[in-house]
C-alpha cells in the first residue's frame, strides 16, 4: 500500500518536492509551531498533536531535504495514522486539522512567484491524496485487528473444552493483538489471600506457586495500569522477574462488577505506552474473559454434579439390589425356614395324632412360639422398611425408637432433642427420619463415638437438624472426593433435592492435636405442603 501511493506521484511531481522543499526550507520551522499552537487550541492532545505533526506537507518536505525517499514519509504517515486511530481520533478531526495547516501555508505558498506557487498547489493536492490514502488504509489496519482480535476471543469460547484451556488461549489472543513479548494470568482465590498463576506465554513462564495477595495490592491491581521500567508501580508486578527484564508492562484487571476476580499482565521489551484503544478493548476482553472463565467454571461443576449423580444413581441401584437379596435371605433363612417347620410340625400332628393329649398339647405350645417368633421376625423385616411409629404417630415418637435402638446396639451415649415438630408435611417427617437413620449409621461405623447429639427444631419456616459426635473425626474434602463413598454424598443430594442447605464440620485426630475432633453435621430443609416439594421428597426417599 505505501509503494503504491508512492507510485502515484510521477517522477515530475517528485521533481516539484525537491525544489518546494528547498524553497520552504526557511519557513518549516516557525510553520510547525504555528500549527501545533493552533492545534493546542483546537484541543488536540499532546500525544494527537505529536501524529498529526508528522503526516504534513512540511514534514515530507523535511524529510525530502535530509535525503530521504519519499517512501520513508509515507511509512511515518501509515504509522501516525495507526496512532491517530488508536487515539480514538475521528478521520473527519484529522481533515480539519489538515485544513488548518493549509491555511497557516497559503500566506508562505502566495509569496512565491506565480509559476511556483501554482506548482506548489497542484504538489500539494496531490500528496495530499496520497497522504488521505494512507490514513485510510492505516485506519482500516486497527479496525481489522480488533475485529480479528474480537473474533478470536469468540472462537476460543466456543471451542475451549475446560477452564485452563480457555485461559490460556484468551491470553494468546490478545498478547498477539498487543504484540507482548510475554503474559501471564492469575486468579484470585476464593479467600482472597493469594494470586494463582492459570495461564503464560513468553520464553520463561511463571513459577506455579501462588503469590501472597499482600496489603494493598489487590486495590492497585483493580485498576488498568501501564507501568515503566524504575516506577514505584513495578512493585503491582506480581512477577518479580519483569521488573529488570522489561522495558515496559500493561496490567488489565478481571473485574466482574465491584468483585476483582484476576489480572492480566503484559510485558514489552521496549517502553512501550498503551493508547486508549487499545486500553478499551483490553477491558472489554477482560470482562469477556472473566464470563467466559465463570461460564467454564459452572459448566465444569455441572460436569462434575452430573457426574456424582450418575454415580450415586448407579450405587442406589446396586444398595437396592443389595437389600432385595438380604430381605430375601432373611425371608428365607428366618421366617421361611419358621414356616416350613411349622407346616412339618402340623403334619406330623396330623398324621399321627399323640394318644396322650398332655404330649398333644406341648406340641401345639411349639407350634404357637414358633409362629410367634416368625411373626415377629416378620414384623421386624417390615419395620426396616417402612417403621410404623413414623406411620401412626409421627416424627418424634419414630425418632426416640430409633435412638433407642442405637443405644441398644452400640455403646455409646446419645442425646436426642426435638423442639417444634408439629405440623410437618408427611413426605419431610419420612426424609428427615431417613437422613437421621443414615447419620447414626455412619456414627456405627466410621466414628468410634462415646458421645452423639441429635437435635431436631422447626421454626421459621425452616427444619434445622444437626448431628454430632465426638469420634476420630475425618478430612471432610478427602471424603467427598472419593467415588466410591456415597455416605455423605448421598446425604447431600437428599437435601439437595429439596432445596436445603447441607454442611459437614470434621477435624481428624491427627489434626485436631489437643482441640476437639468429631463431626458435625448440619442441615437446613424448608418446610413446604406443595406438591413440588412432596414429589422432590418421594424421588429422594
Amino acid at each position: 500500500m505505501l509503494a503504491d501511493a508512492a507510485d502515484v506521484l510521477s517522477d515530475q511531481l517528485h521533481g516539484h518536492l525537491q525544489r518546494l522543499a528547498s524553497l520552504l526550507d526557511p519557513h518549516a520551522g516557525p510553520l510547525e509551531t504555528r500549527f501545533l499552537g493552533a492545534l493546542r487550541k483546537l484541543r488536540f492532545d499532546v500525544k494527537q498533536r505529536g501524529a498529526l505533526a508528522g503526516i504534513t506537507l512540511g514534514a515530507a518536505l523535511r524529510l525530502l531535504a535530509l535525503g530521504h525517499p519519499l517512501l520513508k514519509f509515507f511509512e511515518q504517515v501509515e504509522y501516525n495514522g495507526r496512532r491517530l486511530a488508536k487515539l480514538n481520533l475521528p478521520p473527519s478531526a484529522i481533515v480539519g486539522a489538515l485544513a488548518e495547516y493549509d491555511r497557516l501555508l497559503a500566506p508562505v505558498l502566495n509569496s512565491l512567484e506565480a509559476g511556483e506557487a501554482e506548482n506548489s498547489r497542484w504538489v500539494r493536492e496531490q500528496l495530499h491524496f496520497c497522504v488521505i490514502l494512507t490514513l485510510n488504509n492505516a485506519y482500516y489496519q486497527v479496525r481489522e485487528a480488533e475485529t480479528q482480535a474480537f473474533y478470536e476471543l469468540f472462537r476460543v469460547e466456543v471451542e475451549s473444552r475446560n477452564l485452563d484451556e480457555l485461559l490460556g488461549r484468551f491470553l494468546v489472543a490478545l498478547s498477539e493483538f498487543c504484540r507482548s513479548d510475554a503474559a501471564h494470568l492469575y486468579l484470585l482465590d476464593d479467600a482472597g489471600s493469594q494470586w494463582i498463576p492459570r495461564a503464560a506465554l513468553g520464553r520463561k513462564a511463571p513459577e506455579k506457586t501462588p503469590v501472597a495477595n499482600r496489603r494493598g495490592l489487590a486495590r492497585a491491581l483493580s485498576k488498568p495500569r501501564c507501568i515503566k521500567r524504575g516506577d514505584a508501580a513495578e512493585a503491582h508486578l506480581l512477577d518479580p522477574a519483569w521488573r529488570q527484564r522489561f522495558g515496559s508492562c500493561w496490567s488489565i484487571p478481571l473485574t466482574g462488577g465491584d468483585r476483582l476476580a484476576g489480572v492480566m499482565q503484559f510485558a514489552f521489551s521496549k517502553s512501550y505506552e498503551w493508547l486508549p484503544r487499545e486500553q478499551e478493548l483490553l477491558a472489554v476482553a477482560a470482562e469477556r474473559c472473566l464470563m467466559a472463565a465463570d461460564k467454564a467454571r459452572l459448566m465444569e461443576d455441572l460436569a462434575i454434579r452430573e457426574e456424582q449423580i450418575r454415580r450415586l444413581a448407579e450405587h442406589m441401584l446396586h444398595v437396592e439390589e443389595i437389600e432385595r437379596r438380604r430381605i430375601g435371605r432373611e425371608l428365607h433363612d428366618e421366617a421361611g425356614q419358621s414356616l416350613l417347620c411349622i407346616r412339618l410340625q402340623l403334619e406330623m400332628l396330623e398324621q399321627a395324632p399323640p394318644v396322650d393329649g398332655g404330649e398333644w398339647r406341648a406340641k401345639l405350645g411349639e407350634v404357637r412360639d414358633l409362629t410367634e417368633r416368625t411373626i415377629l421376625e416378620i414384623r421386624r423385616l417390615i419395620a426396616a422398611l417402612s417403621p410404623a411409629v413414623l406411620e401412626q404417630l409421627g416424627l418424634g415418637a419414630a425418632l426416640r425408637q430409633l435412638v433407642s435402638r442405637f443405644r441398644r446396639v452400640h455403646p455409646c451415649r446419645v442425646r436426642l432433642h426435638l423442639a417444634r415438630l408439629g405440623g410437618l408435611p408427611h413426605q419431610l417427617e419420612i426424609i428427615v427420619y431417613r437422613l437421621v437413620q443414615e447419620c447414626c449409621n455412619n456414627i456405627a461405623k466410621h466414628s468410634a463415638a462415646a458421645n452423639v447429639n441429635i437435635s431436631v427444631a422447626s421454626a421459621d419456616g425452616l427444619l434445622r437438624l444437626q448431628v454430632e459426635d465426638d469420634g476420630v473425626g475425618f478430612a471432610v474434602e478427602e471424603a467427598l472426593k472419593k467415588r466410591d463413598s456415597f455416605g455423605l454424598a448421598g446425604l447431600g443430594e437428599r437435601v439437595a433435592l429439596l432445596g436445603g442447605k447441607f454442611q459437614v464440620l470434621s477435624r481428624p485426630v491427627a489434626e485436631a492435636g489437643r482441640g476437639a475432633s468429631g463431626t458435625r453435621i448440619l442441615i437446613e430443609l424448608p418446610v413446604s405442603r406443595g406438591e413440588e416439594a412432596a414429589g422432590a421428597v418421594r424421588f429422594a426417599s
